[in-house]
């Protein structure tokens, strides 16, 4: 799955991302000195509370818009262009993080494998990402709002439970130790929130849709969820969380 990150946007508009994102730090037991990887970075702020935290940490992610926004506001920190599928480390990782950034990827048996691949054994595997449900609202309005103009919505999204996930763990040598799926209403920025979000998070289904028919789906979509997610003028996007540490025990 591909999107076009527009990485100022993000930064000044979907700070809750990163702000998440510091709870599941937390999960990592590793000694402070431990080389973590920060898979799926974007624009580093989370690569720098882990280097806050003490670990020698590398941010690796596919978007060179991101890396940019990194390397400008972290410059201190280590970062490196690689797809989460096929990255490669010289030096085993004591752990890989990531936040906020499976449900992107449509292969996870492929994600898995190679995080298996570039894992020391007893190494740590920490990461949040949607759960089964994840914007159910909002992807639902959409998928009518494109049947309006004679389209057809994919969501491409690959959201999972924990009874879906925690099994490709075990087929490449983790033991997961912690797993639970919950529902996170997320806040959004502003009296266009949700058009703000779909602009940025819901790019590659639009492909091929003019400009002018995108606009009349998406305010289309904003309208049928009103009655649900805007309240007192503010938007919440029906976030649903996994969040899983497994321990690679082979």
């Amino acid at each position: 799955m591909k999107n076009n990150w527009d990485s100022e946007n993000y930064t000044d508009n979907f700070s809750f991302v990163g702000n998440y994102g510091k709870d599941v730090t937390n999960l990592i037991s590793a000694p402070k000195g431990s080389r973590v990887v920060d898979l799926g970075c974007g624009n580093g702020v989370l690569t720098a509370v882990l280097a806050k935290k003490g670990y020698d940490t590398l941010g690796i992610d596919a978007s060179p818009d991101m890396l940019k926004k990194a390397r400008e506001l972290h410059p201190n920190l280590n970062f490196l262009q690689a797809d989460a599928c096929s990255f490669t480390l010289n030096d085993k990782a004591d752990v890989i993080f990531s936040n906020a950034v499976f449900h992107w990827i449509s292969d996870h048996e492929a994600l898995v494998n190679n995080i298996s691949s570039n894992l020391k054994i007893g190494g740590e595997l920490v990461f949040e990402f949607g759960g089964k449900g994840c914007a159910e609202t909002v992807h639902s309005a959409l998928s009518e709002a494109f049947a309006r103009y004679g389209y057809e919505y994919e969501n491409k999204f690959n959201f999972c439970s924990v009874g879906e996930f925690a099994p490709i763990l075990e087929r490449h040598g983790f033991r997961v130790e912690y797993a639970v799926l919950f529902d996170r209403p997320t806040v959004q920025n502003g009296a266009d929130g949700l058009k703000n979000w779909i602009n940025m998070f819901v790019t590659d289904a639009f492909s091929g849709i003019s400009e002018q028919d995108k606009n009349k789906i998406t305010d289309d979509a904003v309208e049928i969820c009103r009655p649900k997610l805007c309240k007192n003028s503010e938007w919440i996007v029906d976030y649903v969380r996994l969040r899983m540490r497994a321990v690679k025990v082979e």
